[in-house]
């Protein structure tokens, strides 16, 4: 590769640009990144210790979105696996299930054995389905949001953020 590979016009030569950046040609000091930063100038109103950086969102990896979904959505479904077990173990001390359990035959009729509905093991599959569920549409929601997000940065220029220092 050749000096030329290299350039600094170029800002991502490894990554796909759905857009052009339209930012692009606004300011010499953006950042290589999907973030580009541009230095606000100092007011008169305002101290000369403070600065100020605006950026702007320009593109969301796709991918980088589901990955980061997923473990978003593994650790929600731990929490609430967690969750379910330490609160069927407080109901199950208080005995709530009992009393479910004797008022459900008292109103079939039956004497019985009775099986019971709310067992630690049904409540625990059902909580993995509901989570298997959650994690697989967090996952494809947030990747079509980002693909979503950049057809629109094209006509909306992106999220802005104006991030300033303070010190005195």
């Amino acid at each position: 590769m050749s000096e030329e590979d290299f350039g600094s016009n170029d800002d991502q030569p490894t990554k796909r640009h759905y857009f052009a950046n339209p930012l692009k040609g606004k300011s010499s000091q953006e950042s290589a990144g999907t973030f580009s930063a541009q230095e606000m100038p100092i007011t008169s109103g305002q101290a000369t210790s403070s600065r100020s950086v605006r950026l702007h969102l320009t593109h969301i990896d796709p991918w980088s979105a589901a990955k980061s979904a997923f473990m978003l959505g593994v650790t929600i479904a731990g929490v609430l696996l967690v969750a379910v077990i330490v609160l069927w173990g407080a109901l199950s001390a208080a005995g709530v299930f009992e009393a479910v359990s004797g008022l459900w035959n008292d109103a079939a009729g039956s004497d019985g054995a009775s099986v019971s509905f709310l067992s630690l093991g049904r409540l625990i599959g059902l909580t993995m389905v509901i989570s298997a569920i959650e994690i697989v549409l967090l996952s494809v929601l947030s990747a079509l949001y980002a693909v979503l997000y950049n057809l629109s940065v094209g006509f909306t220029g992106g999220r802005e953020w104006t991030l300033t220092d303070r010190s005195q």
